[in-house]
């Protein structure tokens, strides 16, 4: 079974410019070290301070092995320096969700 790891950021308003530079950096690295990044999405109108991030992986144990990987490959520990340095984020939350819906229907446009 599939798992959704939710990550809801609460983010200094003039820091969202280094924030996105923190997603897009996790663009790279998340997928290397085995999850299924859906995105990173930082504040476009409305709050200037809630972002979030969403990515699948397969279950608790994996998760364990690709925490172990990020810990270990050095792009991981390079933007995670870049948060501290830079204090952008001020809360960090963190929940696992199974998909409840599925299977969808195609998307039919009109």
């Amino acid at each position: 079974m599939t798992i959704t790891c939710f990550i809801r950021y609460e983010i200094d308003p003039f820091g969202k410019a280094a924030f996105e530079e923190y997603a897009r950096n996790w663009g790279q690295v998340i997928p290397r070290c085995g999850a299924d990044l859906i995105g990173y999405f930082a504040p476009h109108e409305g709050s200037a301070t809630t972002a979030y991030a969403a990515y699948n992986i397969e279950n608790l144990a994996a998760y364990e092995a690709y925490r172990a990987r990020l810990a270990a490959d050095p792009a991981s520990k390079a933007n995670y320096e870049l948060a501290k340095r830079e204090k952008f984020i001020l809360k960090e939350d963190r929940m696992f969700l199974k998909l409840a819906s599925g299977p969808h229907a195609k998307l039919v446009l009109p």
